[in-house]
């Protein structure tokens, strides 16, 4: 049995602890079954660190296994993302990779089985007759005219089936189970239906595919899954997964356990909307970094640490509810508070002149990269222009306004204290320059050595600055719920994104790696992307939770 010193505990882990502990399983073998049809989101990630931590602290397997049942909709792409983003998440995977169409062959074999036995038979009825015979929530279903043909014929059409002797959409397998039953999942569940499509997996070989629910349930026997893991929508469905496998010669019986999916503020879950919003052109891609996939939430700036904190947190249970988007960007915040080294970037800049400083001059000071942590020290170069950002200086304020004020002071963070004394506005009024001086003796000193300085601001110097696009993220929707909208598309905010094309950064950022994490101080938390060739930043999170303010006020 695991070790359950400091390890998670929910119902899933009591189930596994009792079957451990009365000698039903002697060892624990979960899986990790995507379909291969799109990029994996945050919702996967639960589902991720569920799987594989499951097997980390019981000393068990995990397989990664693609469901690969509709090559309709798959991409070879797609396989290649997933792996990249469960390895990048900080997990492995058991043996080789596992495929459902490896399976094929016995797939199908087990298809004969059942209408050997005379619970599966071809049925010819069109999809809209197919609907009518279903029956509705408060009526039962009919009973198919194609239901009662013999096995002998069956298995002749089921050959007919595999070599492509009827066209797609002519006719189906189904399993025979209940027209009747209040369970429309086991009211004759079709379990292959005809596809001529390349398979990227298995080529040509197939055109007839089995169908999810079959497939899934004797993949996981014929893997040795004890537990089998996943979300409240397939509830119903264990019915005929747990049918499937009381039907057919398999040794494996392995449990499913249902747990709820996790349902995000402001964004979307669903792979097909997601899809749509990368087909449309409302998103760069599946990689973009407003999108809940693991590749956007990476480019965004967010660290796997933090990922697997989420998920931590929020927990297992059988209860669906939303989680606050503000919970997943505090595990953000708190991940970077304590790793990501400081740097300074001025975003919408206004030219300081220090009148009293030499022209000439280069200062190099010496700034520490972090606070608190041991991180080193690097080098600012300070010289007579600079830059601060406009917002950073008023020409009258209040006492509550603790930056730069015409005729008063501030200290530039890690250098000297200023003083606006003028300024200079072009045609229309907008402050051009602000002329300044500068108090030698305040080099190193902080806001507690006596002097009455209201406060701090970062700058960068201008000449030796260098030029970076910024770009400014905000929420993908304006509702915390879209997924509830008519048009889901309605709710996109126009304003998720912001790009600032030259931000003024401090010179050592230029020698950011794609995705190091950086506090730009005062402004946020950012990463270098991981796609661009030019020299771009993503704000990942802000300092603080604004729009837990705004949502209340």
């Amino acid at each position: 049995m695991a070790d359950t010193e400091n390890r998670p505990t929910n119902f899933i882990r009591n189930i596994i602890d009792g079957d451990l502990a009365s000698g039903k399983h002697a060892s624990t073998h979960t899986r990790f079954p995507p379909e291969p049809n799109g990029f994996l989101h945050i919702g996967h990630a639960k589902s991720i660190c569920l799987n594989f931590g499951i097997a980390q602290d019981y000393k068990g397997l995990c397989n990664l296994r693609f469901d690969d049942t509709n090559p309709e909709k798959e991409d070879i792409d797609y396989v290649n993302s997933i792996q990249e983003d469960v390895k990048w998440l900080g997990f492995d995977w058991d043996g080789e990779i596992c495929y459902s169409s490896n399976y094929f062959d016995k797939l199908y074999g087990y298809a004969v089985e059942l209408i050997e036995k005379g619970l599966a038979y071809v049925c010819f009825l069109s999809p809209e007759q197919a609907r009518e015979y279903r029956g509705t929530l408060t009526e039962p279903g009919k009973n198919s005219p194609h239901r009662d043909t013999s096995p002998e014929e069956n298995l002749a059409l089921f050959e007919k089936m595999k070599n492509g002797e009827f066209k797609e959409g002519e006719c189906v397998l189904r399993a025979k189970i209940d027209m009747a039953s209040s369970f429309m999942v086991l009211r004759d569940p079709i379990i292959y239906r005809i596809r001529f499509v390349h398979h990227h997996q298995t080529g040509d070989k197939w055109c007839i595919y089995p169908m999810y629910d079959f497939t899934h349930c004797i993949s996981d026997a014929l893997e040795g899954i004890t537990h089998s893991l996943c979300t409240l929508e397939f509830q119903d469905n264990r019915r005929l997964y747990d049918w499937v496998l009381e039907n057919i010669s398999i040794e494996c019986q392995p449990q499913q356990i249902e747990f709820s999916r996790l349902n995000l503020e402001y964004t979307v879950m669903s792979k097909r909307k997601l899809n749509d919003l990368v087909v449309n052109g409302q998103v760069e891609g599946w990689d973009d970094p407003r999108m809940p996939t693991i590749a956007g939430l990476r480019r965004r700036g967010y660290t796997p640490a933090s990922i697997r904190e989420f998920c931590k947190r929020i927990g297992i249970t059988k209860q669906d509810n939303m989680v606050e988007m503000g919970m997943l960007e505090a595990c953000i915040r708190d991940d970077l508070n304590e790793n990501a080294p400081r740097a300074m970037a001025v975003l919408d800049p206004v030219k300081i002149v220090i009148e009293n400083y030499d022209a000439d001059k280069v200062e190099m000071l010496s700034a520490p990269n972090h606070p608190t942590l041991e991180m080193g020290e690097r080098e600012l170069p300070f010289t007579r222009e600079i830059f601060i950002e406009r917002e950073d200086f008023r020409v009258e304020a209040n006492k509550k306004f603790k930056r730069l004020v015409l005729g008063k002071e501030v200290r530039l963070r890690n250098a000297y204290v200023i003083k606006a004394e003028r300024i200079e506005e072009d045609d229309a009024g907008n402050i051009t320059t602000i002329y300044c001086t500068y108090d030698a003796d305040t080099l190193g000193k902080n806001p507690a050595d006596g002097r009455k300085v209201k406060g701090v601001i970062h700058w960068v110097s201008a000449s030796h600055c260098i030029e970076a696009e910024v770009r400014q993220y905000d929420r993908l929707f304006n509702v915390p719920n879209p997924a509830a909208a008519e048009d889901f598309a309605t709710t996109l905010n126009p304003e998720s994104l912001v790009v600032i094309a030259n931000a003024k950064l401090e010179p050592s950022l230029a020698k950011a790696s794609p995705e190091q994490g950086f506090q730009f101080e005062r402004l946020g938390y950012y990463s270098r992307d991981n796609k661009s060739q030019s020299l771009t930043f993503n704000q990942t999170v802000g300092l603080r939770d604004s729009w837990a303010k705004i949502e209340k006020a």
